[in-house]
């Protein structure tokens, strides 16, 4: 089976590596000016021990694929989409947020647009290679890809993929950004990773907080997300968990801001939610990075 990765930073490489790894055909669409030097072969240093494959680097999507696997950043949807010059069969969009899923859907009507979350921390080291920081990686994918990808999923459950279909879109969407969402902005805000947030009685309350105002925006599109579920989950995540945003603030670059806090706000004020807390949390972390 043919796959692309429109991405290819930290969670492009990963999903890229992995695939190869199997030996899918796989080609990463990367800036023009990195094609020529990209290397031939892919590596991802594993808790479990490294894995490299091969794979090709091109400018532009010219050949039909049979899935395109998108990880770029929200904010950097629309030009990357630019590269796509031949439509795939597939494209699993793995961003942050929610409302890229229709706006691909109505960019590209011919194309089956099937939505999935990731949860792994992982970094991009150099240009074809990358670090996967836990052993587990969950991969979720909406119902309507497995009779594509079902068998290729079962396969990558040795390389440590925990994977599941969900029939229910909004709650594959709104369960991610229930944990992702309120643990980006506190980490973000506090410069406190996720261990330290717990040892803080203020910011812990406003991770809960938060946890709660986008658990009910999430239900009142659908979604059946359980905000105390969810706080189990974040009670037993590792101590020194950082989110990508914190990172992303600490190092002065471009936020998911907008995908992450501005989508529950949004989504919020259309259904009569409140998310005081939410609001809050973006306006602490907008004024730490214009300082």
């Amino acid at each position: 089976m043919k796959h692309a990765i429109l991405g290819a930073g930290a969670i492009g490489g990963l999903i890229g590596t992995a695939l190869a790894s199997l030996g899918e055909d796989v080609t990463m669409v990367v800036r023009p000016e990195k094609v020529g030097s990209y290397p031939e072969r892919l590596t991802l240093e594993r808790p479990g021990g490294a894995i490299t494959a091969p794979a090709r680097a091109v400018a532009k999507l010219t050949e039909t694929v049979d899935v395109l696997w998108i990880a770029t950043k929200t904010f950097q949807l629309a030009e990357a989409m630019q590269a796509v010059k031949q439509e795939p069969r597939m494209m699993i969009p793995l961003l942050n947020g929610v409302d890229h899923v229709e706006w691909l859907r109505r960019k590209f009507p011919n194309v089956e647009v099937v939505p999935g979350t990731i949860a792994i921390e992982a970094e991009r080291a150099a240009p074809g290679a990358f670090i996967q920081r836990a052993p587990t990686v969950k991969l979720n994918l909406a119902a309507a890809a497995e009779p594509l990808l079902g068998v290729i999923i079962q396969r990558l459950a040795p390389l440590g993929f925990v994977s599941q279909f969900v029939a229910n879109e909004a709650t594959l969407l709104w369960g991610k950004l229930c944990f992702l969402g309120p643990l980006a902005l506190v980490t973000s805000a506090s410069g406190k990773n996720k261990g330290e947030v717990f040892g803080n009685e203020t910011w812990k309350q406003k991770l809960h907080d938060a946890v709660r105002e986008t658990c009910a925006v999430g239900k009142a599109y659908g979604a059946d997300v359980d905000a105390e579920k969810i706080w189990q989950v974040m009670e037993n995540a590792p101590a020194a968990m950082r989110s990508s945003m914190q990172k992303d603030v600490a190092a002065g670059r471009p936020l998911e801001l907008d995908a992450i806090g501005g989508t529950i706000v949004r989504h919020g004020e259309q259904r009569g939610i409140e998310v005081p807390i939410i609001k809050s949390l973006i306006g602490e972390i907008v004024a730490k990075a214009a300082a």
